[in-house]
This record gives structure tokens, sequence and C-alpha cells, in this order.
């Protein structure tokens, strides 16, 4: 059986676009959809009367019961399976993603996944999942577009690859950002900054053209702005049904598990954000 796509589930609404957006894509691959919803540790129920802890066992098995409802209803034929875990969410769908094709989240839950901003469950399983994770704000669609940030590091060179496989999957256009700022004044335009343009944009050529021979159906965009990568890749965001950056990328710090222009965008992003690190 092929690995599943991961979808965490809490009844929240935001979780429901989450498996909205899964269920979308293990119809896409051809995978099975697997559904968590992970349970607060054995030992908090026992300190609760006996009523409420079968109230909150039904409650549970009904958060399941529904999404499962919800995803073989959009998809038919579309294998699922559930499971309710006991643990700390963070630790719950890091082990799910040893042995996941993609973990799928809401932006913000109740419970265990609290907010992105603040720091969360969520945000400790976009920076250690062994595979991608895609972090689902609001569920876009008929953009037709793919963005895909790149600086040529290894972590957005494994954000190439993978943005290449959604855009051929979706038969969307692929826009493939490089930002990069020039030290002086964008006012002043000169030799020397159109000389490093084109240099960017000649790196940029080099990075796609494997993958363009591997995808030859895929048809690409080049963006090659000279602006900070966050706000560029935010601005493409709200034309796109994806948003994919590498986990880190060349200015990070060794041992940094996410960088900060990703860290921002699962702030800015206008659509689903698909956070890649390498396998290993």
């Amino acid at each position: 059986m092929s690995d599943p796509i991961v979808v965490g589930v809490d009844g929240s609404g935001r979780s429901l676009r989450a498996l909205v957006w899964a269920a979308h894509e293990a119809a896409l691959r051809r995978c099975p959809l697997r559904i968590v919803h992970v349970l607060a540790p054995a030992h908090s129920y026992a300190t609760t009367e006996e009523g409420r802890t079968w109230e909150a066992g039904n409650r549970d098995q009904g958060v399941v019961t529904e999404a499962a409802a919800v995803a073989r209803e959009a998809h038919p034929d579309l294998e699922v399976t559930s499971a309710l875990p006991s643990g700390t969410p963070a630790a719950v769908l890091l082990a799910e993603a040893e042995h996941a094709r993609t973990v799928v989240l809401g932006a913000k839950g109740m419970g265990g996944f609290g907010s992105l901003l603040l720091g969360s469950a969520a945000l400790q399983v976009v920076g250690h999942a062994a595979c991608p994770v895609v972090i689902v704000n609001h569920v876009t669609t008929g953009h037709r577009r793919v963005v895909v940030g790149t600086d040529g590091s290894v972590h957005s060179r494994a954000a190439l690859a993978y943005a290449f496989e959604e855009a051929e999957l979706r038969r969307a256009e692929l826009q493939a950002v490089h930002a990069w700022s020039h030290p002086g004044p964008h006012a002043y335009v000169s030799a020397a900054q159109d000389a490093m343009a084109k240099e960017h944009r000649q790196a940029l050529e080099e990075w796609l053209a494997p993958l363009r021979e591997e995808h030859p159906g895929v048809d690409v965009v080049e963006l090659v702005p000279d602006e900070p990568p966050v706000i560029a890749l935010a601005r493409a965001s709200d034309r796109a049904d994806l948003l994919v950056v590498g986990s880190r990328g060349l200015g990070g710090f060794h041992g940094l598990a996410l960088g900060s222009v990703s860290h921002h965008l699962l702030q800015f992003s206008q659509c689903p954000l698909a956070v890649i690190r390498p396998r290993t």
C-alpha cells in the first residue's frame, strides 16, 4: 500500500478545510487518506467523572466519523482510514509523518493545534516532519497556478521537485519565483543592477532545467523580482492554489528547523502553503 496523505482534524471549521484539501490531494495522487484526531493523554480522562469520559469519547469518535463521511462523499473511490491515537498532537503527528506522503493541517485549530501565530504543535510539525507539510488557511480553487519559491538551496530544490509534481497533477501553471534584493536604492537603475538581475535569472533557469525535462507538460513562468522573498511570495500566493517553499533557504542558520521566509509565510500566505524538507 502506498504512503497515505495524513490530515489532522479536531472538529473545527479550519480542520474541515484541511480535510477537504487533503482528500482532494489524495484523490489526485491516488493514495489513501488517513484521518487523525489526537486524544488527550489517557490519564487526563481518568480524573474526570465517568459520564464526562463517555461523552468525550463519543465526541472524539464523532469527529473522525464525520470527517470520513465528508471525504468519502466528495471522493467515493478514495480509500479512507481513521485513527484516534492518544498523546500530544506534535508527537503523534511527527510519528505519523514518518510513514506519510504528506501531513495536512489547518492554519489554526482548537485544543492541541492552537495558533500558528503563537507557536504551536502545528508549527513543530512544520519544522520537524520527515515529509512535506501543508498548512491550509483557506481552500483556493480556480487559479490553476502553483507558486514555488527557490534560492538554489537543498531545501528549495526539494520544493521545486514537489511543486513540479503538484503542477503536473493539477494541470496548472507553475510560477517559479527567485526573489532577490539589490543593495542600493530601488529607484536607482544601473548597469550593475541589470547584470545582477540577469545573473539571478540565469541561475533560476539552471535550477529549473532538469525538472523541465522531467515534466515537459508543465507550463513554467519564471519570475525574478527585485524585492524581499516574503513580499514576493505572499503577493504571488494571492493568485495561486498552492504555494511551495523549502523549510530553510540559503539564509538559514545550521540546525534551525524553520527558516524566516517559510515561518513568515505561515502567517502571510493567501493560499495553502506546502513546506518541504529534503528526505534524508
